[in-house]
Protein backbone atom coordinates (compact mmCIF):
# COMPACT_ATOMS: atom_id res chain seq x y z
CA UNK A 1 0.00 0.00 0.00
CA UNK A 2 1.56 3.30 -1.07
CA UNK A 3 0.22 6.73 -0.12
CA UNK A 4 1.27 9.76 -2.12
CA UNK A 5 2.60 12.74 -0.18
CA UNK A 6 3.64 16.22 -1.23
CA UNK A 7 5.55 15.90 -4.46
CA UNK A 8 7.89 18.54 -5.75
CA UNK A 9 6.42 20.68 -8.47
CA UNK A 10 8.61 20.96 -11.56
CA UNK A 11 9.21 23.87 -13.85
CA UNK A 12 10.16 23.54 -17.51
CA UNK A 13 13.79 23.04 -16.53
CA UNK A 14 12.82 20.01 -14.45
CA UNK A 15 13.90 21.34 -11.05
CA UNK A 16 11.79 21.13 -7.91
CA UNK A 17 10.08 24.37 -6.86
CA UNK A 18 9.74 23.33 -3.21
CA UNK A 19 11.06 20.61 -0.84
CA UNK A 20 9.50 18.12 1.52
CA UNK A 21 9.24 19.56 4.99
CA UNK A 22 10.98 16.78 6.90
CA UNK A 23 13.55 15.66 4.31
CA UNK A 24 16.67 17.47 3.13
CA UNK A 25 16.18 20.38 0.69
CA UNK A 26 15.35 19.06 -2.76
CA UNK A 27 18.14 21.19 -4.24
CA UNK A 28 20.65 19.31 -2.07
CA UNK A 29 19.30 15.98 -3.28
CA UNK A 30 19.21 16.99 -6.92
CA UNK A 31 22.88 17.90 -6.91
CA UNK A 32 23.56 14.18 -7.46
CA UNK A 33 20.09 12.61 -7.88
CA UNK A 34 17.46 14.00 -10.27
CA UNK A 35 14.11 13.55 -8.51
CA UNK A 36 10.88 13.22 -10.50
CA UNK A 37 8.56 11.83 -7.81
CA UNK A 38 8.45 11.54 -4.03
CA UNK A 39 6.22 9.19 -2.09
CA UNK A 40 5.67 8.03 1.46
CA UNK A 41 5.62 4.24 1.51
CA UNK A 42 5.15 2.38 4.80
CA UNK A 43 6.59 5.25 6.81
CA UNK A 44 9.54 5.73 4.45
CA UNK A 45 10.28 8.71 2.23
CA UNK A 46 10.99 7.37 -1.25
CA UNK A 47 12.52 9.63 -3.89
CA UNK A 48 12.24 8.22 -7.42
CA UNK A 49 14.72 9.57 -9.91
CA UNK A 50 18.01 9.09 -11.74
CA UNK A 51 21.52 9.13 -10.23
CA UNK A 52 23.73 11.82 -11.71
CA UNK A 53 26.89 10.06 -10.47
CA UNK A 54 28.04 6.61 -9.41
CA UNK A 55 25.67 5.19 -6.73
CA UNK A 56 28.45 5.11 -4.14
CA UNK A 57 29.14 8.80 -4.69
CA UNK A 58 25.42 9.56 -4.48
CA UNK A 59 25.27 7.95 -1.05
CA UNK A 60 28.47 9.62 0.15
CA UNK A 61 26.99 12.98 -0.80
CA UNK A 62 23.43 12.51 0.46
CA UNK A 63 23.62 10.15 3.43
CA UNK A 64 24.94 12.84 5.84
CA UNK A 65 22.15 15.22 4.78
CA UNK A 66 19.47 12.62 5.54
CA UNK A 67 21.19 11.68 8.79
CA UNK A 68 20.99 15.30 9.95
CA UNK A 69 17.21 15.12 9.43
CA UNK A 70 16.88 11.84 11.37
CA UNK A 71 16.79 9.43 8.42
CA UNK A 72 18.90 6.52 7.28
CA UNK A 73 19.06 6.54 3.46
CA UNK A 74 19.78 3.81 0.91
CA UNK A 75 19.78 3.75 -2.88
CA UNK A 76 17.97 0.78 -4.38
CA UNK A 77 15.79 -0.35 -7.26
CA UNK A 78 12.00 -0.29 -6.82
CA UNK A 79 9.46 -1.10 -9.52
CA UNK A 80 12.27 -1.00 -12.09
CA UNK A 81 13.30 2.52 -11.08
CA UNK A 82 16.05 4.01 -8.95
CA UNK A 83 14.73 4.94 -5.52
CA UNK A 84 16.41 6.88 -2.75
CA UNK A 85 14.78 5.38 0.35
CA UNK A 86 14.89 7.34 3.61
CA UNK A 87 13.74 5.53 6.75
CA UNK A 88 13.35 7.33 10.10
CA UNK A 89 15.95 6.34 12.65
CA UNK A 90 15.42 6.15 16.39
CA UNK A 91 18.05 5.96 19.09
CA UNK A 92 17.56 4.31 22.44
CA UNK A 93 14.92 1.93 23.70
CA UNK A 94 11.36 2.29 22.46
CA UNK A 95 9.07 0.86 25.13
CA UNK A 96 9.82 -2.07 27.44
CA UNK A 97 12.31 -4.47 25.77
CA UNK A 98 10.43 -7.63 26.72
CA UNK A 99 12.45 -9.91 24.43
CA UNK A 100 15.71 -8.77 26.01
CA UNK A 101 14.29 -9.18 29.52
CA UNK A 102 12.89 -12.67 28.92
CA UNK A 103 16.13 -13.89 27.31
CA UNK A 104 18.12 -12.44 30.22
CA UNK A 105 15.95 -14.24 32.79
CA UNK A 106 16.21 -17.51 30.85
CA UNK A 107 19.99 -17.09 30.68
CA UNK A 108 20.13 -16.49 34.43
CA UNK A 109 18.35 -19.82 34.93
CA UNK A 110 20.48 -21.71 32.39
CA UNK A 111 23.77 -20.39 33.80
CA UNK A 112 22.69 -21.15 37.37
CA UNK A 113 21.91 -24.71 36.29
CA UNK A 114 25.20 -25.13 34.44
CA UNK A 115 27.17 -23.39 37.19
CA UNK A 116 25.88 -25.75 39.86
CA UNK A 117 27.79 -28.61 38.22
CA UNK A 118 31.02 -26.59 38.43
CA UNK A 119 30.33 -26.28 42.17
CA UNK A 120 29.96 -30.09 42.35
CA UNK A 121 26.23 -29.79 43.13
CA UNK A 122 23.41 -31.92 41.76
CA UNK A 123 20.58 -29.69 40.47
CA UNK A 124 18.72 -32.69 39.08
CA UNK A 125 18.33 -34.32 42.49
CA UNK A 126 17.72 -30.99 44.27
CA UNK A 127 16.86 -28.03 41.97
CA UNK A 128 17.06 -25.56 44.86
CA UNK A 129 20.87 -25.87 45.00
CA UNK A 130 21.24 -23.93 41.75
CA UNK A 131 21.03 -20.66 43.70
CA UNK A 132 24.39 -21.47 45.24
CA UNK A 133 25.90 -20.95 41.77
CA UNK A 134 25.01 -17.25 41.68
CA UNK A 135 28.69 -16.09 41.72
CA UNK A 136 29.26 -18.08 38.52
CA UNK A 137 26.17 -16.56 36.91
CA UNK A 138 27.18 -13.07 37.99
CA UNK A 139 30.65 -13.60 36.50
CA UNK A 140 29.34 -14.92 33.17
CA UNK A 141 26.61 -12.32 32.73
CA UNK A 142 28.92 -9.56 33.94
CA UNK A 143 31.68 -10.13 31.39
CA UNK A 144 29.24 -10.79 28.53
CA UNK A 145 26.91 -7.93 29.42
CA UNK A 146 29.67 -5.34 29.84
CA UNK A 147 31.17 -6.44 26.52
CA UNK A 148 27.89 -5.81 24.70
CA UNK A 149 27.16 -2.60 26.60
CA UNK A 150 30.52 -1.30 25.41
CA UNK A 151 29.19 -1.65 21.86
CA UNK A 152 25.84 -0.12 22.82
CA UNK A 153 27.26 2.95 24.55
CA UNK A 154 29.64 3.70 21.69
CA UNK A 155 26.81 3.20 19.18
CA UNK A 156 24.77 5.82 21.01
CA UNK A 157 27.79 8.14 21.05
CA UNK A 158 28.10 7.91 17.27
CA UNK A 159 24.29 8.06 16.83
CA UNK A 160 24.07 4.60 15.31
CA UNK A 161 20.85 2.79 16.17
CA UNK A 162 21.53 -0.32 18.26
CA UNK A 163 19.48 -2.74 20.33
CA UNK A 164 20.08 -3.66 23.94
CA UNK A 165 21.97 -6.96 24.43
CA UNK A 166 20.20 -10.20 23.61
CA UNK A 167 21.49 -13.01 25.85
CA UNK A 168 21.36 -16.51 24.38
CA UNK A 169 20.38 -19.27 26.84
CA UNK A 170 21.64 -22.67 25.68
CA UNK A 171 22.25 -25.86 27.72
CA UNK A 172 26.03 -25.88 27.29
CA UNK A 173 28.86 -26.27 29.80
CA UNK A 174 28.38 -22.61 30.76
CA UNK A 175 24.63 -22.29 30.11
CA UNK A 176 24.82 -19.72 27.30
CA UNK A 177 26.11 -19.03 23.83
CA UNK A 178 26.93 -15.44 24.71
CA UNK A 179 25.12 -12.21 23.93
CA UNK A 180 24.68 -9.98 20.88
CA UNK A 181 23.36 -6.56 19.94
CA UNK A 182 21.93 -5.65 16.55
CA UNK A 183 22.99 -2.55 14.64
CA UNK A 184 20.59 -0.90 12.21
CA UNK A 185 21.51 1.38 9.37
CA UNK A 186 24.92 2.21 7.94
CA UNK A 187 28.13 3.19 9.68
CA UNK A 188 28.81 6.92 9.14
CA UNK A 189 32.59 6.60 8.91
CA UNK A 190 35.63 4.54 9.85
CA UNK A 191 35.92 6.22 13.23
CA UNK A 192 32.44 5.04 14.24
CA UNK A 193 33.10 1.56 12.85
CA UNK A 194 36.36 1.33 14.80
CA UNK A 195 35.04 2.79 18.05
CA UNK A 196 31.94 0.57 18.11
CA UNK A 197 33.99 -2.51 17.22
CA UNK A 198 36.77 -1.96 19.74
CA UNK A 199 34.60 -0.82 22.66
CA UNK A 200 33.09 -4.27 23.27
CA UNK A 201 36.33 -6.29 23.57
CA UNK A 202 38.06 -3.64 25.67
CA UNK A 203 35.12 -3.14 28.05
CA UNK A 204 34.59 -6.88 28.33
CA UNK A 205 38.30 -7.49 28.92
CA UNK A 206 38.41 -4.96 31.75
CA UNK A 207 35.45 -6.74 33.37
CA UNK A 208 37.18 -10.06 32.77
CA UNK A 209 40.35 -8.90 34.52
CA UNK A 210 38.33 -7.86 37.58
CA UNK A 211 36.44 -11.16 37.63
CA UNK A 212 39.71 -13.09 37.24
CA UNK A 213 41.36 -11.42 40.22
CA UNK A 214 38.29 -12.00 42.38
CA UNK A 215 37.95 -15.63 41.29
CA UNK A 216 41.61 -16.45 41.89
CA UNK A 217 41.25 -15.35 45.52
CA UNK A 218 38.10 -17.38 46.17
CA UNK A 219 38.40 -20.90 47.62
CA UNK A 220 38.81 -23.77 45.15
CA UNK A 221 36.22 -26.46 44.58
CA UNK A 222 36.87 -29.92 45.95
CA UNK A 223 35.67 -32.90 43.93
CA UNK A 224 34.14 -35.67 46.09
CA UNK A 225 36.37 -38.71 46.44
CA UNK A 226 33.65 -40.98 45.11
CA UNK A 227 33.56 -39.00 41.86
CA UNK A 228 37.36 -39.02 41.54
CA UNK A 229 37.49 -42.79 41.97
CA UNK A 230 34.47 -43.55 39.78
CA UNK A 231 35.79 -45.14 36.54
CA UNK A 232 32.69 -43.92 34.67
CA UNK A 233 33.07 -40.28 35.67
CA UNK A 234 33.90 -37.65 33.07
CA UNK A 235 36.42 -34.90 33.74
CA UNK A 236 36.34 -31.58 31.90
CA UNK A 237 39.73 -29.97 31.53
CA UNK A 238 40.02 -26.36 30.36
CA UNK A 239 42.98 -24.91 28.56
CA UNK A 240 44.23 -21.70 30.13
CA UNK A 241 45.11 -18.71 27.93
CA UNK A 242 48.38 -16.81 28.56
CA UNK A 243 46.52 -13.87 30.12
CA UNK A 244 44.99 -16.10 32.80
CA UNK A 245 48.33 -17.80 33.39
CA UNK A 246 50.02 -14.41 33.83
CA UNK A 247 47.40 -13.17 36.29
CA UNK A 248 47.59 -16.39 38.33
CA UNK A 249 51.39 -16.15 38.47
CA UNK A 250 51.26 -12.43 39.27
CA UNK A 251 48.94 -12.97 42.24
CA UNK A 252 50.68 -16.24 43.22
CA UNK A 253 47.47 -18.24 42.96
CA UNK A 254 47.34 -21.87 41.78
CA UNK A 255 45.26 -23.08 38.84
CA UNK A 256 45.24 -26.70 40.14
CA UNK A 257 46.39 -28.10 36.84
CA UNK A 258 46.44 -31.92 36.65
CA UNK A 259 44.68 -32.22 40.01
CA UNK A 260 41.47 -34.23 39.50
CA UNK A 261 40.40 -33.68 43.13
CA UNK A 262 40.60 -29.87 43.12
CA UNK A 263 39.45 -27.22 40.71
CA UNK A 264 39.54 -23.45 40.47
CA UNK A 265 36.59 -21.53 41.81
CA UNK A 266 33.81 -21.34 39.17
CA UNK A 267 34.17 -17.56 39.11
CA UNK A 268 37.50 -18.18 37.37
CA UNK A 269 35.56 -20.22 34.81
CA UNK A 270 33.47 -17.10 34.23
CA UNK A 271 36.67 -15.15 33.60
CA UNK A 272 37.87 -17.92 31.26
CA UNK A 273 34.65 -17.46 29.27
CA UNK A 274 35.32 -13.72 29.04
CA UNK A 275 38.79 -14.34 27.62
CA UNK A 276 37.63 -16.97 25.14
CA UNK A 277 34.78 -14.74 23.95
CA UNK A 278 37.23 -11.86 23.56
CA UNK A 279 39.49 -13.95 21.32
CA UNK A 280 36.63 -15.28 19.19
CA UNK A 281 35.12 -11.83 18.73
CA UNK A 282 38.47 -10.42 17.63
CA UNK A 283 38.83 -12.88 14.75
CA UNK A 284 39.09 -10.37 11.87
CA UNK A 285 36.27 -11.52 9.59
CA UNK A 286 32.88 -10.19 8.52
CA UNK A 287 30.70 -8.59 11.16
CA UNK A 288 32.73 -9.83 14.14
CA UNK A 289 34.36 -7.17 16.29
CA UNK A 290 37.73 -7.99 14.78
CA UNK A 291 36.25 -7.60 11.30
CA UNK A 292 34.93 -4.13 12.19
CA UNK A 293 38.26 -3.06 13.70
CA UNK A 294 40.41 -4.36 10.86
CA UNK A 295 38.06 -2.93 8.20
CA UNK A 296 38.42 0.48 9.85
CA UNK A 297 42.20 0.10 10.04
CA UNK A 298 43.02 -1.56 6.73
CA UNK A 299 40.11 -0.63 4.47
CA UNK A 300 39.19 -3.11 1.76
CA UNK A 301 42.41 -5.10 2.39
CA UNK A 302 40.53 -6.55 5.37
CA UNK A 303 38.67 -8.88 3.00
CA UNK A 304 41.96 -10.40 1.80
CA UNK A 305 42.98 -11.17 5.38
CA UNK A 306 39.51 -12.50 6.23
CA UNK A 307 39.70 -14.95 3.33
CA UNK A 308 42.77 -16.58 4.93
CA UNK A 309 41.27 -17.04 8.39
CA UNK A 310 39.14 -20.19 7.76
CA UNK A 311 42.16 -21.99 6.32
CA UNK A 312 44.23 -21.09 9.39
CA UNK A 313 41.56 -22.49 11.72
CA UNK A 314 41.20 -25.68 9.67
CA UNK A 315 44.99 -26.06 9.69
CA UNK A 316 45.04 -25.64 13.49
CA UNK A 317 42.41 -28.38 13.86
CA UNK A 318 44.39 -30.68 11.54
CA UNK A 319 47.64 -30.07 13.44
CA UNK A 320 46.04 -30.79 16.81
CA UNK A 321 44.42 -33.96 15.47
CA UNK A 322 47.18 -35.47 13.32
CA UNK A 323 50.31 -34.21 15.07
CA UNK A 324 49.35 -33.75 18.73
CA UNK A 325 46.87 -36.64 18.75
CA UNK A 326 43.82 -34.86 20.17
CA UNK A 327 40.39 -36.34 19.56
CA UNK A 328 37.86 -35.03 17.05
CA UNK A 329 35.68 -33.84 19.95
CA UNK A 330 38.55 -31.69 21.23
CA UNK A 331 39.45 -30.06 17.90
CA UNK A 332 35.86 -29.73 16.67
CA UNK A 333 35.63 -26.18 18.06
CA UNK A 334 38.13 -25.00 15.43
CA UNK A 335 36.39 -26.95 12.64
CA UNK A 336 33.14 -25.25 13.63
CA UNK A 337 34.73 -21.81 13.74
CA UNK A 338 36.47 -22.48 10.44
CA UNK A 339 33.04 -23.01 8.88
CA UNK A 340 31.55 -19.99 10.68
CA UNK A 341 34.36 -17.67 9.62
CA UNK A 342 34.10 -18.90 6.02
CA UNK A 343 30.43 -17.96 6.06
CA UNK A 344 31.06 -14.60 7.73
CA UNK A 345 33.90 -13.77 5.35
CA UNK A 346 31.63 -14.48 2.37
CA UNK A 347 29.14 -11.91 3.68
CA UNK A 348 31.81 -9.24 3.87
CA UNK A 349 32.47 -6.51 6.44
CA UNK A 350 30.48 -3.41 7.26
CA UNK A 351 31.26 -0.59 4.84
CA UNK A 352 31.27 2.96 6.23
CA UNK A 353 29.72 5.76 4.19
CA UNK A 354 32.71 8.07 4.64
CA UNK A 355 35.76 5.85 4.08
CA UNK A 356 38.65 8.08 5.13
CA UNK A 357 41.71 6.67 6.86
CA UNK A 358 41.95 6.39 10.64
CA UNK A 359 44.28 8.53 12.70
CA UNK A 360 47.45 7.11 14.24
CA UNK A 361 45.98 6.92 17.75
CA UNK A 362 43.15 4.61 16.76
CA UNK A 363 45.50 2.52 14.62
CA UNK A 364 47.78 1.96 17.63
CA UNK A 365 44.81 1.14 19.85
CA UNK A 366 43.56 -1.39 17.31
CA UNK A 367 46.97 -3.07 17.18
CA UNK A 368 47.08 -3.27 21.00
CA UNK A 369 43.55 -4.71 21.06
CA UNK A 370 44.50 -7.51 18.66
CA UNK A 371 47.56 -8.18 20.81
CA UNK A 372 45.36 -8.53 23.89
CA UNK A 373 43.15 -10.89 21.91
CA UNK A 374 46.14 -13.14 21.21
CA UNK A 375 46.80 -13.29 24.97
CA UNK A 376 43.30 -14.79 25.28
CA UNK A 377 43.98 -17.56 22.73
CA UNK A 378 44.31 -21.19 23.78
CA UNK A 379 44.87 -23.95 21.20
CA UNK A 380 42.84 -26.49 23.18
CA UNK A 381 40.00 -24.66 24.95
CA UNK A 382 38.13 -27.69 26.31
CA UNK A 383 39.09 -31.34 26.67
CA UNK A 384 36.69 -33.99 27.94
CA UNK A 385 38.46 -36.90 29.60
CA UNK A 386 36.58 -40.12 30.22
Amino acid sequence: MMDDVDRPGFDTAGRGTHSLEDGPPIDRIESVFAVYEVRREDGQLVYYGDPLAHPERVMRELWPAFRERGYDATLERRHGEYALVAEPTTLGVDGIPWTNIVLLLLTVCSTLFAGSFWYQLDPVADPTVIWQAWPFTAAILGVLGIHEMGHYVMSRYHQVNASLPYFIPVPTLIGTMGAVITLKGRMPDRKALFDIGVAGPLAGLIATLVVTVIGLHLPPVTVPEAVVQDPNSIRIELGYPPLLELLAAGFDQPLYRNDPATGVNPVVIGAWVGMFVTFLNLIPVGQLDGGHILRAMAGEFQETIAALVPGVLFALAAYLYYVDGYSVNTVFVWILWGLLTAFLASKGPATPVQDERLGRGRFVLGTVTFGLGLLCFMPVPVMIIG
